[in-house]
This record gives structure tokens, sequence and C-alpha cells, in this order.
């Protein structure tokens, strides 16, 4: 075991920070769990340090079978903790690995413990080449493992030659900062700070932190609440009487508060509210739509009087007398955080001067191309002011989002009047003073793809600062509110010193997104008194009664141990139910009568209860007990015994099930007598059996309840045959067959009754189900389901599936019944019927993701599934959406194709152009080209072409032209084609052909080098100097003179550039056969100044990327 103190950590965090169950993997994996031989354990130290590192190197690793693997334990901060790994991958073609609480199976409901930690997968090659991803977590009950879902590309740490993985093994190392946190289980928020949190549906965190922000700007809410609605309104359908009812419940509940409601009325469904957004986006989107709402109310205009600003763009010639102006309006402003210390340094960077000359020149309308002035200068602010920190940015040279975690500061008091007004027009109104004081800081902890909001508040305004984090509401001080959410480094304390003692430094990756001041000369408008006085009539009685029901329910389940819920079924609800909502068993007891009772309340007086609600006399009424089978059916099984009613109600149910304190179920036997009239059951002897009949006619294809019957053990069926055909309505000697319903799941069970044998011979007894019908004539057999058997397989199997286009996921098109035994043939034909498409084959079926309510990645294959049941199945859950189609070649066809995406670069024009080539999978890479040079434009008719594999900017193979296609992967990597220069078909013994890349220094990650652009080859003479090479890499690029001048040139091995001088020779520098020649190549250092082009087949957009829709 290796224990110490980790160095200061530098890898920018921009992966999904996940539990490794979330839905990237489809749903929970059973996966066996081995653990290593050769982890090297940690052991608790006498005096265990809050923070440390432990170290695991895992033997053997390329041969490893495990779906995931675990460390041995190690103790940080007097926790057990341990690194869980993927070496193939969660699902994705990347290394997972997470931090995992070793004993979080054994530790009491409700723990919590919070860590700031770091994964690395060490290069033993070179140690800077370390890929290290750190972040913080409050791990708990339901997320009791955090960290990185892809955290490096397994084609990278597979390759012997980049260093992480040596003698077949690999190193991984694991910093850990325990900090100990506030339980806050038991904080009841609206008793410690006067103020109620929202609960989160999922990921609406980053809603919750705006809402409470806006509730808490009163002039805003009393406009909301003057906005006029109706008591015929639903708040799922109307946007402002959702938030009225969302703001009353945050100004007077007690407790938490949901917002269900709110999102319903923004049409959003479950999955939406698992999806995070931008607050940013969020609160532009909402503001636009109640904006509109307002139009022609008493409040229209408040969202324009409370957030809107005006600036003003200009261009001003400095030769001559020409300036042109543009005013415009905003509601936020966002504000640079990259190379800014603080809000005024990024509001300078706002109003900075941009001077267009030379190439760049302006052109004024009547004096032609001039040298100009252009900038932005502020007409006014408004009385609330948003600012939006640009934490996140698209980074260009990585060609990925980041997020900034730089320090930022921003003060209590913002004076946007200082140095003579510098911010302001010569247009503004000097006369307004526009100083602000801080009222919200809106915090985004976590990474690019992931992370968690909350937000820190001064409602008045007074030195006492909230925070509000979904459901908690807790007093903070000033400094966790400003100073602490700054961003930056944080250096933690080492508390063993028994080590060395470098600072243990961490990425603060909670840090400020948006901040909202006001205006000290608006403050006593804005931070004004709202009273029931602001609150429709209709809505404060509203929301009084769905508190008094809610209270109600609360004291109905504080108190539900003293009563007993008994459903009573009669024969009513069985006429009721059965062949509509019931065809197997006889009843849905939930639909039946349900009584709340007394524990303590005597049988008989319920008997009572039930005389006054149904009209049923007491001595009328006989109840029997429904047991539950072996076979899981479900059926009344005794009646009971006059000493059982006199007994409680809880004791009966006791008799009567033990497993479920709560419901009493009972069937309720009442006899009729003639005219209908209730009469007193007959004597039930040991010899008695009930039965329950039911009538199935196959023509209608319907099944009705007949009624019960008592019949005797002895007896047989022929007996009742009379009594059966008046219950049915049927002649009186009408021939009639009998089944037994023996039993439904897993399959059904159904067994024709001989008529001749005794009901005790058939194995008849109390509660079992006959069903009759006709006898089956010549008609009859024609019939669909000609007999009841048959009839209830129909009904076992039968399943409706909502098909969709798969271009439009979220949109039923169309339903159809089918049968769960429907063969893959089967269904795509109704498909293809319903569309009005001859070929069926060229439907192509993609199943259901039951969590993420989407597609699956993968479509079925053809024939690829037995029966529709298996399409719908996902994991333990079944669906009833299936997604469609249609190809433009039969599908088996389709499936003997390799479908490639090939990007082809123009050897003269600076273009790149996607083509998809598909071809059979046998073919080689030879026929691909010749497939595509009928598709591009080519500089001359006999020019070759070549297939590269390119990935992050590297070249990294040339295709052999006889290479199967088939395990070509287009995914991941790019395919690229081009022309073969006629240079290089005519080397010489001594020239060489090299690798050229673009590539800068990264100042963020510690002068990394980063490649970005197109990769190429050149040919290299013997004797050639770097002076002759730029020549023709100039030529070669198109660059001008003076762009090129700026551009350095250097020999790269393995990410460390040596500097060439003009003198060198360059073909010296290179190796010949080199394996890995990637990882040798002729650098080209200059900034990526050309818009970025993307030649990925597959770019996913992460999941907060998707833009906030409000549908209504």
């Amino acid at each position: 075991m290796t224990l110490m103190t980790p160095p200061p950590l530098e890898q920018e965090d921009d992966e999904m920070l996940v539990p490794h169950t979330d839905f990237v993997a489809e749903g929970p994996q059973p996966m066996e769990v081995v653990p290593t031989e050769n982890a090297i354990t940690a052991v608790a130290q006498p005096d265990d340090p809050q923070s440390a590192r432990f170290t695991w190197k895992i033997d053997n690793f390329s041969r490893l079978n495990n779906k995931k693997l675990y460390s041995d334990t190690f103790y940080v901060g007097g926790y057990k903790w341990r690194v869980l790994t993927f070496p193939k991958g969660n699902n994705v073609d990347h290394l997972s690995m997470y931090l995992d609480v070793a004993d979080s199976t054994t530790l009491p409901y409700g723990w919590s413990r919070y860590a700031q930690f770091s994964l690395a997968v060490v290069n033993q090659a070179h140690a800077k080449f370390t890929i290290r991803k750190d972040t913080q977590h409050q791990f708990n009950g339901r997320e009791s493992d955090w960290g990185f879902t892809s955290f490096m590309p397994l084609s990278e740490l597979y390759d012997p030659a980049r260093g992480y993985l040596v003698n077949d093994t690999v190193v991984v190392e694991a910093d850990v900062a325990v900090k100990r946190v506030v339980d806050y289980f038991s904080h009841d928020s609206k008793k410690e700070t006067g103020y109620v949190g929202l609960k989160n549906q999922g990921a609406t965190c980053y809603m919750n932190s705006l809402l409470q922000t806006l509730y808490h700007i009163p002039y805003f809410r009393k406009a909301v609440y003057h906005m006029p609605t109706t008591e015929n309104d639903m708040p799922s359908g109307s946007i402002p009487l959702a938030l009225q009812s969302l703001f009353y419940k945050l100004q007077y509940s007690d407790t938490s508060v949901a917002t269900k409601e709110l999102t319903k009325s923004f049409g959003w469904d479950t999955y939406d509210s698992f999806m995070q957004h931008d607050v940013q986006e969020l609160n532009r989107v909402l503001c636009e739509k109640l904006e509109d709402k307002m139009k022609g109310t008493v409040v229209e205009g408040t969202i324009q009087q409370l957030f809107e600003g005006h600036h003003m763009n200009y261009i001003e010639c400095i030769n001559v007398d020409y300036k042109s102006t543009r005013k415009e309006s905003f509601y936020d402003l966002q504000l640079d955080v990259k190379g800014c210390k603080d809000v005024y340094a990024s509001f300078d960077k706002y109003v900075e001067v941009e001077r267009l000359e030379g190439d760049n020149k302006y052109h004024a309308e009547q004096y032609g191309l001039q040298d100009a002035k252009k900038g932005v200068l502020f007409i006014d602010f408004p009385p609330v002011l948003q600012l939006q920190l640009k934490r996140f940015e698209y980074d260009f040279m990585r060609d990925t989002m980041v997020k900034i975690n730089d320090r930022y500061e921003f003060p209590l008091q913002l004076d946007l009047d200082r140095d003579n007004g510098k911010y302001l027009s010569p247009e503004a109104d000097r006369s307004v003073r526009n100083l602000y004081t801080l009222h919200s800081v809106l915090v985004h902890s976590g990474g690019v793809h992931g992370g968690h909001y909350y937000a820190y508040i001064r409602p008045i305004l007074s030195d006492q600062w909230f925070k509000f984090d979904d459901e908690r509401v807790t007093k903070e001080e000033t400094k966790k509110a400003l100073e602490e959410q700054f961003g930056g480094e944080e250096e933690l304390p080492q508390t063993n010193p028994g080590f060395n003692n470098s600072p243990f430094k961490f990425t603060k990756y909670s840090n400020a997104y948006m901040l909202v001041y006001i205006r000290d000369t608006d403050k006593d408008k804005i931070i004004c008194n709202v009273d029931e006085k602001d609150i429709a009539e209709h809505l404060r009685i509203r929301l009084k009664k769905e508190q008094e029901e809610k209270e109600q329910k609360r004291k109905e389940k504080s108190e539900a141990h003293l009563y007993t819920i008994i459903k009573v079924a009669r024969n009513e609800d069985l006429l009721e139910q059965i062949g509509k909502d019931v065809y197997f068993d006889l009843v849905d007891h939930d639909k039946a009568r349900h009584f709340r009772i007394q524990k303590q309340m005597p049988f008989n007086m319920f008997k009572e209860e039930v005389a006054k609600e149904f009209g049923i006399p007491v001595q009328f009424q006989r109840y029997w007990l429904w047991a539950k089978r072996q076979n899981h059916t479900y059926r009344p099984n005794r009646p009971l015994t006059p000493q059982e009613e006199t007994q409680s109600v809880g004791q009966v149910r006791e008799v009567s099930n033990k497993a479920n304190n709560a419901e009493l179920k009972l069937f309720l036997e009442v006899e009729l007598g003639q005219g209908l009239q209730s009469i007193a059951p007959p004597l039930k002897t040991k010899d008695d059996i009930l039965l329950f009949f039911k009538i199935y006619d196959p023509f209608k294809e319907e099944l009705r309840y007949a009624g019960h019957l008592f019949v005797t053990a002895s007896g047989k069926p022929v007996d009742i045959l009379a009594k059966l055909n008046e219950l049915a309505g049927f002649t009186p000697d009408e021939e009639i067959e009998l089944f037994e319903e023996i039993k439904f799941e897993p399959n059904v069970m159904c067994e024709h009754i001989d008529k001749k044998l005794t009901f005790r011979s058939s194995q008849l007894e109390d509660g079992d189900i006959i069903c009759f019908q006709k006898s089956r004539a010549e008609s009859i057999v024609q019939c669909r389901y000609p007999d009841f058997p048959s009839f209830l397989e129909y009904v076992h199997n039968r399943q409706v599936v909502r098909f969709r286009s798969l271009e439009k996921p979220k949109e039923d098109e169309f339903s159809l019944e089918m049968s769960k035994l429907h063969t893959y043939d089967d269904v795509a034909e109704r498909v293809a019927r319903h569309l009005g498409l001859d070929d069926p084959s060229k439907i192509r079926l993609t199943p259901h993701n039951c969590y993420s309510q989407q597609p699956k990645p993968q479509p079925i294959k053809y024939r690829g599934v037995e029966h529709l049941a298996d399409m719908l199945v996902h994991y333990n859950q079944t669906s009833d959406i299936l997604y469609y189609e249609v190809l433009d070649i039969p599908l088996p066809e389709l499936q003997g194709l390799k479908t490639l995406k090939v990007a082809f670069l123009h050897a003269t024009k600076d273009e790149v152009a996607i083509h998809t080539i598909r071809l059979p999978k046998q073919s080689t890479v030879e026929d691909v080209i010749n497939d595509l040079k009928t598709k591009v434009e080519l500089s001359h008719p006999n020019a070759e072409l070549r297939l590269l594999e390119v990935f992050y900017h590297k070249i990294y193979k040339i295709f052999p032209l006889n290479e199967k296609i088939e395990n070509i992967n287009d995914q991941y990597w790019t395919l690229r084609a081009e022309e073969i220069p006629e240079e290089e078909k005519n080397l010489g013994p001594h020239d060489r052909l090299i690798h050229v890349y673009h590539f800068f220094k990264d100042t963020t990650q510690n002068q990394v080098v980063q490649n970005f652009g197109d990769p190429f080859f050149l040919v290299v003479h013997e004797g050639e100097t770097l002076t002759e090479v730029k020549i023709r890499i100039q030529k070669k690029l198109q660059v001008l003179d003076e762009e090129f001048s700026k551009w350095k040139f250097a020999f790269l091995s393995l990410g460390r550039p040596e500097y060439l001088q003009d003198s060198d020779i360059v073909s010296s520098r290179f190796q010949r056969n080199v394996y890995g020649a990637w990882e040798q190549y002729l650098g080209l250092e200059h900034p990526d100044s050309a818009p970025k082009r993307s030649y990925a087949a597959n770019q996913n957009r992460h999941a907060f990327e998707k833009p906030v829709r409000i549908y209504n």
C-alpha cells in the first residue's frame, strides 16, 4: 500500500460525473465481481488522515475477464473506501472508474459523507502524461459510488506505446480528502430559517435554484400573483396558475414544495425532469413565456420593468466624421470569466474598444473602407441586474466544452458609475445612480457534463444569507456566499505529520454561475410587502382546500395503524368487471367498495355499516375470506364462522392475512329469492361447494359473469345444466361445454370438465371458476377463438403496441393490437400492412428504453428476436412502445452491408465532404475507394486514393487495399480519404514519409501539447533543411507570408517538442519503421484560427446541451 500526500491536481474535469449505475448502462447489469490478487492493500492508520493517496497496481490487466473490479479497502477520514473500475468500460469504449464507499451496505439508514477526490491512471513512461480527473461528491445510500464513466479511451489505455499499460500492469491512484458535513436529515428548514425548499424531481436542481431566486424578488412574486387566472383553470395546464400555486406554497407551507404541477404546465414529461439544462437558458425561456402571458393584463410590462436594460453598439470612424449606432435591449448580461479577475474586469472587457484596421477595415457608406473603433456602451441598467458568468465555454483548440473554474471575485456592492461612468454611453441618464447590492448567488458544483445547482440568497438584503439547496434551507455566513464561491484552488491542510507536507490542492468545482444585483434606488420598490391581499380569492380557497386535503391524508397516514381497510366485493362487482376489466379470476378489489374501519370495532357492527351502504339486512349477509392459492390465483376460500363474526375487525384481518396489516378482502354473498329480494343464505355443509360461473360467446368473442351456485360434491354437472342454461338465457335443452379456469400465470391452464363425473372427482372446491359455452357446432369452429381456452390464451397474450416513427420519437403515430406470441415476421407484416408497404422486410424496428423514455441505440436485427414479447422487454420492465423506420432496401440486405462514413479531403480545394459508403461486409478497402471515386471530384482522372484512420488530429493508419471492411470502426475514429500526391508515388531510397501535425501548447493544462486541424503526410528528402521543407509546407497549405512567419516548427516524440532551426536537416530526426509512428511527427505550432470542422460520424449531444423548451 502507498499512502502519501498527493500533488496539486491540474486535470480539467470534462467528463460526466455519475454513479456507475447511471442510465449510460441502460439499466442495472448483473455482474460478477472478483477482487484482483495483486491489489496493494491500504490499512487503517493509527491517526487516520483526512486526506491521503491510495495506489493500486492491477496486474494481468489485458487478461482480466471481470465486468467490474474492486480494489482492496483503504481508510481516509475514518471511513472505508475502495476504487471501482470497469476494465472494458461500463457500456462505453472508455475505461470507467469510480470511488466507492466500501461498507455502504452495512451503514445505518440516512448515512452520508462528503469527499473531494481525484482518480488517475499513471503514465509509467512519462509521469507528466498521467491522466488525472478530480471532483467532489456527497456520498449516500442512493449514490454510494461516484466518478467517471468515460475516464479515458480504451484505445489509449491498451496501446503499449502510450505508457499506461506496461508489462500488462496498470497503476491507478486515488487522492481522497474527507470533509465533515452537517446531517440535514432532521433539519426543519421552516423552523430554522422561516423558508422552505423545493423538491428535486430527478435533475431539476437547476430550476429550483432559479425559482427560489425569482420568488425572493417580491415585486416579481406580486406580479405573478396578479396575473389573471380563474377557478376553472388547472395548474397542470396553466403556467400562471402553476407559478402562483408554487409561490403561494413557498410563502405559506411548512414543508418543502413539489414542482411537478409547474413542469407539467411547461408541457414536460418525466424524461424532461431528468434532463439537466442550463439555468440561463431556462431563465430566458421562462421570462419570455411570462412576458407573453402578461400581455393585455394589469401586470403587462413587469418583466421589462424589472430586468430590461439597454446598450448601444457603435462603430466610429477615426479619420472621417461617420458613426453608426444601434440600440439593443438585454434581460441579462453574459460576462467573461476567463482572463478576468473580477466583475469589474469583465465589464471593462465588455466595453473594450476594438480597432478595425488593416484587412479588417470598416466599410462606411459614403467613405469606403476606413479605420474605425467598434464597441459597446450602456444606455441604462435595469433595477434587477442579472449577470450570467461564462463558466462554460467552447474550447476551439480542444474541440469540446470546458468549465472555467478560475478564481473570479464579485463584490457585495457593485458600482457601475465608477471612473466617471466609463461604462455609460453619452445619452445615458447620469442622474440615475447605478449602485447595486448583491441579492443572489447561483452556484454550480461539478464538471461540464454534470453537477448540482443551488443558490445563496438574501431575501431582504440584510446581513443574513440563506442557502437554498433543493429541499434544505440553511442559514449561512457571508463568506460562504461570497469568497467560497469565487472558484480557483483550495489548499487543504495536511493532518498526518508522518508524511511529506507539500500542499494538498484541489480545484474548487463549486463556484458562482449567476449573480443577481438590485439597484439601491429601487430597493424599496422591489423588496416590497407581499401578503394574502395580493393573492386571488379563488387561489386562496383552492390552495387552502389542497392544504386541508393534504393534512387529512397526513392524519390518516399517522393513524393508519389504528384502522383496517376492508374491500368488499359483491356479485354486482363481478358482473360489472368480468369481460371488461377482468378476464382471469373474479374481481379487481381496488375497484370494489372500500371501508375504513377502526380495528377495535366488532365485526358485527361493521355489518351494520354495510347494511346502511348497500341496503342488505345484517341477517342476509354472509362473508367469505379470500385466499391466494399456490398457483397464484385469488379465490373466495371459506365463509367466516359465527364465532369469528363476534371478534373485532382487527382480529378478523389477522385470520385472513397475516402479511398485510392494512387490508381485509371479503366476498359478500347475498342470495336472492322471488322478486330479487335478499334472503338468508343457505346453511353450508362440508359437501356443499361454492362455484362461480362465466359464459363465453365465441361469435362475439365476449365473456361475462353468470353468477354463483352451490353444488354438492357428490353431484354431477349434468344435474345443473338446465340451471346454467337459465343463467345464460339459453333454451333449457341447449348443449353446452364446461371448462375449469385453473390458472393464468405464467401460462394459461384451462381444462375441459367431464359432465358425467362428480364435482369431487373433477377436484372442484370452494371458489373455483367454471366457464361454459354452447357446444362446438360447425359454425363455431370457424370462429377466431372457438372455445374458452383459446380465447383465454388470446387475452393472456394480447398486447396493444404504440408505434412511433424513429424520426419523431416522442409522438405516438398509431397503435396495433397484437399477440405477445407474434413472431418477428408477424409484427413486421402488420406494421407494413398498416403503412401500405408491400415489402415488410423494409421495416426496421427499434425497442424502447424504459428508463430514458427514448429509443435504444441499437435497432432489432432481422429476425433477431423470436416474439413480440422479446421486443418489448427492457431488463425487468415491459414497454408497449416500438419505433419503426422504412428502409430504402430490405433489412436482411442492409445487414449484409457495412455502412461507413468517409470524409473526403479535396486535393486542391480547402473543403471536406462526408460520404456514406454502403458495401457488402466482405468488401475490401479497395472497394470503398472505387465506390468513393464515383462520388467525388478528383484533381485528375487517374488520381489514386488512400483511406486513413484519423483520431484526435493524428493519422494512426493507412488502410491496406486488401483489408476487409467488416471490422473497420468509424464510430469513434474518423475515416479520411485523400488523393496520394505524385511525389509519394516515386519515393527515393533515402526519402522519408513523415507525419505533419498542427499543435499549440495549452496554457490551462500546464503547457500540454494539443493537436488540432487536418494532419497530413509529407515527403522529406535526404539532406533537406527545414527552410526548404517550410517552403513546400507553405505552398501546400496556402498560408499567407505574414501569418506563416509566426509559425514555429518542432520535432515531437511522445508529446515533447524539440524546436528546429532553419538550417536543421529534417530527415535526420526521424527513425525508420518505428512503432507508433504517429507519435513522432513534425509539428507546426500556431494558434487554431480556422473555423471548426467536425468529421465525426456520431456527434453525441450531452444531456444538459439539449435546448430548454416550455411547450405551453
